[in-house]
């Protein structure tokens, strides 16, 4: 197998992610997705060495996981809201 073609099926894997994404109706699965197919995408950034995709992509996988983490914060029992920490 040619190693050159290596990261063009990661960059598409990262494109199906983030489709995947797109497409799901819950969003903490949605981010999921988003920051897997980032993380895809930077890889193939990187190959093509891309000064504009590889920071774009960085800021999309690290909004993706503060959106995430928003999600996953406010999924806490009701009872642990009135909680101070």
């Amino acid at each position: 197998m040619d190693l050159s073609l290596l990261p063009k099926i990661i960059g598409a894997l990262g494109l199906v992610f983030i489709t995947i994404g797109v497409l799901t109706k819950d969003r903490v699965r949605e981010n999921i997705y988003f920051i897997i197919g980032g993380c895809l995408l930077e890889v193939y950034s990187v190959y093509l060495r891309d000064m504009i995709f590889i920071p774009l992509q960085v800021i999309f996988v690290l909004a993706s996981m503060f959106a995430l983490y928003e999600l996953k914060k406010r999924k806490k029992p009701f009872f642990l809201f009135w909680k101070k920490n």
